[in-house]
């Protein structure tokens, strides 16, 4: 017997009915943490700072209440086609993988979502703007873009998300947002979320935000790691990592395999040295074209490789 889900349903939130329907036909009810202390706030349209590591469902904890107010909100201007909210994002991935879960949490109201990056023909996105689009997920450089050529209508957006701040401060998009928020010259909505607040992201958010109330989903120095996740340490000079790495993937009942590196290079090298080794191996990072890393990420998908060297953009 299971025991009983201890955080709110969407629907005991005052979520809209359309979205609570949707979610469901997903398997989705019940709130994380992160969803059942942003809902209330988000919903009230005021600005908030989310902070909890990936995987705790910030998603839905913006996503939902975007699509709320969007969907129904007297302080949001009637849907005809131009933008009424923005999710910046920092990777194509990462805006492919929200896209298509407000897409699916919205399927069941008239709210069109669309996603735009780099790597893709500016066409495509000019056109799906001309259509008209309710909700735009991107990240930053494609977005400023078409803002600039005057594809992209940023004056009726009502609400903001900026997701993984400290990855877009990493990546060195700052600038950019910086200028998509100059942009912003009215009142609207921001919501920021980021698994740390180094210095810059506290100052955008100062500059930018409007009394912000800063969330956690977990406590100050909770383990970085999920759940349902065991974190073993091994600790090894720099030069022996590669031999080190390779006596860990020769475990018994290893089974599919991530590596992550901090650097573009180390990954880049890691895939290399392990393909020496005789190992089946894929790599993806920042300088591979999008071609090359969604070749890397259906093969590890289709099992045709069984080990993934990657850097934070996977």
């Amino acid at each position: 017997m299971s025991a009983p889900n201890t955080h709110p349903s969407f629907k005991e939130l005052g979520v809209a009915v359309e979205l609570t329907r949707a979610m469901a036909k997903e398997g989705i009810t019940h709130t994380f943490a992160i969803q059942e202390l942003t809902l209330p706030i988000a919903l009230d349209g005021r600005d908030l700072i989310g902070q909890a590591r990936t995987g705790m469902g910030k998603t839905l904890g913006f996503g939902v209440p975007l699509l709320d107010r969007v969907f129904d909100s007297a302080d949001v201007e009637e849907l005809d086609g131009t933008p009424r909210a923005l999710v910046v994002v920092p990777t194509r991935e990462l805006a492919q993988q929200v896209g298509d879960d407000l897409t699916r949490t919205a399927a069941e109201t008239p709210v069109r979502v669309t996603t735009i990056y780099g790597g893709h023909p500016f066409e495509d996105q000019v056109q799906a703007l001309a259509r008209g689009v309710d909700v735009v997920v991107g990240t930053p450089g494609r977005l400023l873009d078409l803002y600039q050529r005057g594809n992209l209508k940023l004056d009726r957006v009502a609400i903001l998300v900026l997701d993984e701040a400290d990855e877009m401060l990493d990546l060195g998009f700052f600038p950019d947002i910086e200028k998509i928020l100059e942009a912003l010259t009215h009142s609207h909505q921001t919501m920021l979320f980021s698994a740390t607040m180094p210095g810059p992201v506290l100052t955008l958010a100062r500059t930018f935000m409007t009394q912000p109330v800063h969330i956690r989903a977990e406590d100050v120095g909770a383990s970085q790691t999920h759940a349902t996740t065991k974190q073993v340490i091994f600790q090894a000079h720099r030069m022996d990592k590669p031999a080190v790495t390779a006596r860990i993937l020769q475990a018994t009942g290893r089974g599919k395999t991530i590596i992550f590196s901090r650097t573009k290079r180390t990954a880049a090298e890691l895939a290399d040295d392990l393909a020496a080794r005789g190992f089946s191996v894929a790599a993806v990072h920042g300088d591979l074209g999008q071609g090359a890393r969604e070749t890397s990420l259906n093969a590890f998908r289709s099992g045709k490789v069984d080990i993934l060297v990657a850097t934070d953009v996977a």
